[in-house]
C-alpha cells in the first residue's frame, strides 16, 4: 500500500471500498440486509374469521395475511434498494404456520440475500362486530311500512332483499350487520348495527320505490360528555308501483316514475302528464296493479278497436285502442279496471304534454 492510498478502515485492504470506507468482505460482515423475529403473533375472530391486521379487523385470505405480517415485522436496512421478498408457507396446525422468507436487495451497489424462518401464530380474539352482535348492540331500526295498506309478504321480501343488494355493492364494514329483525303489525322491522347503513338503505329505497323517509332519534346515554342516540328510520312504501293505474283527481293515471317529493303521472286517455306530491297522492287508490297487466295478441283490429281472447273465460272481447296507437300493431298491453278491459298507452313512448291544473 503506497502512502496516501485509500484503504479499508477495518482490515487495511486497499481494494475497492464502499461508502463506509470498508472493503466488500468487511462490509458484508457488518451489514445485514434484513432481520425478522422468530415468531409473529396475529389475532383471528373465531366467529366470523376476520383478522386484526394493521389495527383493523379485515377479512383477507391467508396468503395476503402472511405477506402483510411479514412486511410489518421485517426490518430492512434503510439504505437498501430494489428489495424483493418471497414467502413459502408451511402449515403446522390450525393455529401455526411456519414461514420461510427470502429477502433480496442492493446496498451500496452490493447484492445481499437473506433467509429467515418465523412462526406465524394465530390466537383467538372476538372482533368488535361479533362482540356487539352477541350483546344485541344496535344503533338504528328501519321500519318498513306502506301508505294506506298492509304490505304483502312478497313485497316485504322484495324490500328486505334490497338490503342484501345494497351491502353487496358497498365497502365491507364490521358495523354493517343485522342485529335483529322480524314482522310487526303493519310491516317489518330491521335492527342494524350502523346508523350510516340505515340511512343509506333509506336512500336506496326512496330512489327505487319512491316515497320518503322519516327519522327520529332517542337518547340512550352519554359517553365522554356526548349524548348516545339510537336512530329510528321509517320508510313508507307508496300504495302503488311504477306502472300501476291509479285514480287521482277524478281521473285515471299511470304512475310513470318517481320525483324527489312525489310521483310523475301520465293520463290514461290523453297525452298529458303531471307531478303529484306524496301528500296529494295519499287519497289516490290503485285501479290496476302493474303485475296484473297483460300483453295480448289481437285477433282482429280496425282504426278504433281490437278483438282478443279474454284469459278469464277465453271468450272474444273487444277493447278500444289507446290514444297513442300507431295503427298497425297486433299486440296490446291491457288492464282490467273495474269490470272492463282497458288498453294502456306506452308512457315511455309518450313523454306527455302540459301539467295538470
Amino acid at each position: 500500500m503506497s502512502l496516501g492510498e485509500a484503504f479499508c478502515v477495518v482490515c487495511g485492504d486497499s481494494g475497492p471500498l464502499t461508502s463506509n470506507r470498508m472493503c466488500e468482505s468487511c462490509f458484508r460482515e457488518r451489514v445485514t440486509l434484513s432481520e425478522l423475529t422468530a415468531t409473529i403473533q396475529s389475532v383471528r375472530c373465531p366467529k366470523c374469521a376476520m383478522v386484526l391486521h394493521s389495527g383493523r379487523w379485515v377479512n383477507i385470505p391467508d396468503v395476503e395475511l402472511q405477506h402483510g405480517v411479514v412486511q410489518q415485522e421485517l426490518e430492512v436496512d434503510e439504505r437498501a434498494i430494489g428489495l424483493e421478498v418471497g414467502i413459502h408457507a408451511e402449515p403446522v396446525d390450525e393455529r401455526n404456520t411456519r414461514l420461510h422468507v427470502q429477502a433480496v436487495g442492493v446496498i451500496d451497489e452490493l447484492e445481499f440475500a437473506d433467509e429467515h424462518t418465523t412462526m406465524l401464530q394465530i390466537s383467538d380474539g372476538v372482533c368488535p362486530s361479533c362482540s356487539r352482535r352477541a350483546g344485541n348492540y344496535y344503533e338504528a331500526t328501519v321500519q318498513l311500512r306502506s301508505s294506506g295498506r298492509r304490505l304483502a309478504e312478497d313485497e316485504l321480501k322484495v324490500l328486505r332483499e334490497t338490503l342484501d343488494s345494497l351491502l353487496s355493492g358497498m365497502e365491507p364494514d364490521p358495523m354493517f350487520f343485522v342485529s335483529n329483525e322480524g314482522a310487526v303489525s303493519g310491516g317489518w322491522d330491521v335492527v342494524l348495527g350502523s346508523k350510516a347503513l340505515a340511512r343509506a338503505w333509506g336512500r336506496y329505497l326512496t330512489r327505487r320505490y319512491g316515497s320518503s323517509t322519516k327519522e327520529s332519534n332517542t337518547v340512550v346515554g352519554r359517553k365522554d360528555g356526548e349524548e348516545i342516540t339510537r336512530l329510528t328510520l321509517l320508510y313508507r312504501k307508496p300504495a302503488f308501483d311504477i306502472g300501476d293505474v291509479i285514480h287521482f283527481r277524478k281521473g285515471d293515471w299511470i304512475v310513470a316514475g318517481w320525483q324527489k317529493d312525489g310521483a310523475l303521472l301520465h293520463a290514461l286517455d290523453r297525452r298529458e302528464r303531471t307531478g303529484a306530491s306524496w301528500r296529494d297522492l295519499e287519497k289516490s287508490r290503485v285501479r290496476a296493479r302493474v303485475k296484473d297487466h297483460l300483453d295480448v295478441d289481437l285477433l282482429n283490429r280496425d282504426s278504433s278497436g281490437g278483438e282478443f281472447l279474454d284469459p278469464r273465460d277465453w271468450q272474444v272481447r273487444t277493447v278500444s285502442l289507446p290514444f297513442d296507437d300507431e295503427g298497425s300493431s297486433m299486440r296490446l298491453r291491457i288492464a282490467l279496471i273495474g269490470d272492463e278491459w282497458v288498453a294502456l298507452p306506452d308512457v315511455r313512448r309518450n313523454p306527455g304534454g302540459g301539467e295538470d291544473e
